[in-house]
C-alpha cells in the first residue's frame, strides 16, 4: 500500500531521543524550551507554547479570548476538532460555507457576523491552504471580533508573505503524526500580543485559577525541532508532486488551487469528481491509499447553528486526497497517477 501519510525519521532524531534517555530530563528541559523559540522565530511571533494536541490549543486559544457564552463563527469542512473546541469552552458554534478553495468564505462570514456578532472567527487553513485572511481580517477590524487561525494543517503555508499561524491574533496548531511536522501527539498556541500570551499561560502555568497539565514531553519537543529543520525542504517536495498531479489530473477531475498570494504547502492533496466513492475503492484495490476528508459537515456533526452551505454540502460529498508526502518516489508518484487516470477511464467505459 502506498500511504496517505507516513512519517520518517531519521539517525538525528534517534540520537536526539538517546540523549533525552542518557540525561533523564524527560520533561520540562532543553528541547522544549529550544522547540518553542525556534517555532516561535519561524512563524515570526513573540510566544508559542506548546501542549499536548491540537484540539487542546484550540480549546486553550478559545478560553485565553473569553468565549464562554458567546457565538465562535466556524467553516463547515474541517476537522470535528474545530468546533469541538468551540464546545468544550463554552462557546456557541455558528457554521458557514466554505470558498472555492474549500476555506471559509469571508462574504457569508459577514453575513453570520451582522446577524450572530461573534466573540471569535476560526479561519481553518484546510489541506494546506491558508483562508483568505487579507478580507477576514478586514471584518475583524471592521465589526471588532477576534480571529483565532487553525494552522493545524498548514505548517509552513503562507498568505502575502506572512506565515500561517502569524496573520490573526492567535493560532492553533497541531503535530499530530499525519502532520508536515509530526511529533506523534502535540500541539501549540501561537501569539503575538503580551495580553492575550498573559491568558494563555493562565490555561497552562497552575496558580491563578484551575489549569490543566497539558506539557509535551522533551522526546516530542526534540522530534519536532528536528523535523522542524527541514519542513520547508519537504514542503517544497510536495508541491512538485502536486503540480505533476495538476496537470496529470486537470482535464478529469477539480484540482485544488492556490489563491492568489497563497503558498500551499498540500498537507493533504485533494481532489473532487462526482464518482468519488467508486475512485476510492479502486484505488485501494490498486494499493493506494485514498481516504475523504471530510465526509460531515461540522454543522451536523454537532447540530450546530448554520448558514446556507451549498458549496461544503456539494464538496464533502466529492473530495477525496491521494499521496503527496514527501517521500514518494518517481515511481511511486507515475503509478498513482496512471492508477487514478485509470478509474476515471473505467467509469466512462
Amino acid at each position: 500500500m502506498i500511504n496517505i501519510i507516513e512519517p520518517r525519521f531519521f539517525e538525528e532524531e534517534k540520537q536526539a531521543l538517546l540523549e533525552i534517555l542518557e540525561s533523564r530530563q524527560i520533561t520540562r528541559g532543553k528541547w522544549t524550551q529550544r522547540f518553542q523559540e525556534e517555532f516561535a522565530s519561524y512563524l515570526g511571533v513573540e510566544h508559542v507554547y506548546s501542549v499536548c494536541s491540537g484540539t487542546v490549543a484550540l480549546f486553550i486559544a478559545l478560553k485565553a479570548l473569553g468565549v464562554e457564552g458567546q457565538r465562535v463563527v466556524v467553516p463547515a469542512l474541517s476537522f470535528m476538532a474545530t468546533i469541538d473546541a468551540v464546545l468544550l469552552a463554552g462557546g456557541i458554534p455558528v457554521v458557514v460555507d466554505v470558498d472555492e478553495y474549500y476555506t471559509m468564505d469571508p462574504g457569508q462570514l459577514e453575513d453570520a457576523v451582522k446577524r450572530y456578532r461573534p466573540k471569535v472567527a476560526i479561519a481553518v487553513h484546510l489541506y494546506g491552504q491558508t483562508a483568505d485572511m487579507e478580507s477576514i481580517m478586514y471584518l475583524s477590524e471592521k465589526y471588532g471580533f477576534y480571529v483565532l487561525e487553525d494552522a493545524a494543517q498548514a505548517h509552513g503555508a503562507e498568505f502575502k508573505g506572512k506565515k500561517a499561524g502569524s496573520i490573526g491574533h492567535m493560532a492553533a496548531f497541531s503535530f499530530y503524526a499525519s502532520k508536515n511536522v509530526p511529533m506523534g501527539e502535540g500541539g501549540a498556541i501561537a501569539v503575538k500580543d503580551e495580553k492575550l500570551a498573559n491568558e494563555v499561560k493562565k490555561w497552562i502555568d497552575f496558580g491563578e485559577h484551575p489549569a490543566f497539565n497539558v506539557r509535551i514531553t522533551e522526546f516530542q519537543a526534540a522530534i519536532g525541532s528536528i523535523q522542524l529543520k527541514y519542513l520547508d525542504e519537504r514542503n517544497k517536495a510536495r508541491r512538485a508532486w502536486a503540480q505533476i498531479y495538476n496537470q496529470a489530473f486537470k482535464n478529469h477531475f477539480a484540482v485544488p488551487t492556490e489563491r492568489e498570494g497563497a503558498y500551499h504547502v498540500y498537507h493533504l492533496y485533494t481532489l473532487r469528481h462526482p464518482e468519488r466513492d467508486k475512485i476510492i475503492q479502486d484505488l485501494k484495490r490498486a494499493g493506494i491509499d485514498s481516504r475523504v476528508y471530510y465526509t460531515y459537515l461540522l454543522s451536523e456533526l454537532r447540530n450546530a447553528e448554520h448558514l446556507p452551505l451549498d458549496r461544503a454540502e456539494k464538496f464533502r460529498r466529492e473530495v477525496f486526497s491521494i499521496p503527496v508526502h514527501p517521500y514518494l518516489t518517481e515511481e511511486q508518484v507515475d503509478y498513482i497517477i496512471q492508477s487514478v487516470l485509470a478509474t476515471v477511464e473505467v467509469s466512462a467505459g
